[in-house]
């Protein structure tokens, strides 16, 4: 017999929380609030071989910028030091530098999505996206946490 998601299931929710001003839980209604992206992307996968999917949702980094990062916006290298890392619901994580997603350094378009081939991802949580990504072990399903870090810098 399948399972399948009643009413009663729960909205799943992402905590954003770290070196933030305004860490907050979002949800994937939360996040259509947000001007939406739409990729196709194409990544390999190592257990079913070349996946090809549509996703849609907002800017990761417009996502963060939001939250307030704790780094000093007048300093530009200041920020260079943050690290993002994302846990998703299966216990997989990824770990991306503000960098890479920061528009005046590798401008990554990396989406927190909230539909992949139009399903909405409601119950089962945002995912995160890298379409630049070849391999998709950067793609977290059902994302539950996301932790801003800026004080791994002289960590020993």
């Amino acid at each position: 017999m399948s399972q399948s998601l009643t009413v009663a299931d729960p909205l799943a929710e992402v905590a954003l929380t770290g070196d933030l001003a305004r860490p907050a839980r979002l949800t994937v209604a939360g996040l259509l609030a947000w001007p939406q992206q739409r990729v196709r992307v194409s990544f390999e996968c190592a257990t079913s071989g070349v996946q090809h999917h549509r996703f849609e949702g907002p800017l990761l980094h417009d996502v963060l910028t939001d939250a307030g990062p704790g780094f000093d916006p007048a300093r530009r290298k200041d920020r260079l030091r943050f690290l993002i890392a994302v846990t998703g619901a299966d216990g997989h994580h990824a770990l991306l530098t503000w960098a890479e997603i920061d528009p005046d350094f590798g401008r990554a378009p990396v989406l927190l999505a909230v539909r992949i081939d139009d399903t909405p991802l409601d119950r089962a949580g945002p995912q995160l996206v890298l379409p630049q990504d070849r391999c998709g072990a950067r793609h977290i399903s059902g994302i539950t946490a996301i932790t801003v870090d800026g004080q791994y810098v002289g960590r020993r």
